[in-house]
């Protein structure tokens, strides 16, 4: 399964429209992510920014933006060609659905014509491709740092994907 999926998210790759080398793009997030997992753990809130290109075509990312437990505001830049949003989900909650993507998540990147990518506090990487409105767990458990406190739970079920109307059907908006 984890091969299939591996294979599947390469060619959506290799057939995302994006001005920037889109495997390059995913490890600038991955390492952006990567590094905010700690605070957010810590301080049990958001960070949140965009990763876009300068004018020489580089990618380049906002200042992470510091959000509250369930939510983080940021303003677009007026200085770069934005092509992701990317945030943390605060600290374990086990009454919170933060190892996925909301369908809010999707909605704000959706709203800018952008994709997003989403770290969570079991360690998941998400990807979410808002031409098709689908999330994509790009790596699972553990890929990421994770927040100590994190249990995995069987209940939770998560998929290797969600459409936009199955994640509003499982946590709502």
């Amino acid at each position: 399964m984890a091969q299939r999926f591996a294979a599947g998210f390469a060619i959506l790759l290799a057939a995302t429209p994006v001005l920037a080398d889109a495997q390059a793009e995913l490890e600038f997030a991955r390492s952006i992510l990567s590094d905010l997992q700690g605070p957010s753990f810590r301080d049990n809130v958001e960070y949140c920014g965009y990763i876009g290109l300068d004018d020489a075509g580089n990618l380049v990312a906002t200042e992470a933006v510091r959000g509250g437990t369930d939510w983080c505001d940021m303003t677009a830049p007026q200085d770069i060609e934005i092509v992701a949003s990317y945030h943390t989900h605060a600290g374990y909650d086990p009454n919170a659905w933060s190892e996925i993507p909301s369908g809010g998540d999707m909605e704000s990147d959706e709203d800018l014509g952008i994709d997003g990518y989403v770290s969570t506090p079991g360690g998941r990487l998400w990807y979410i491709d808002t031409e098709d409105m689908i999330a994509f767990q790009v790596c699972g458990i553990g890929c990421l740092q994770f927040d100590p406190r994190f249990q995995s739970a069987p209940e939770d079920n998560i998929q290797q994907s969600y459409t936009y109307n199955e994640l509003v059907r499982k946590i709502g908006n």
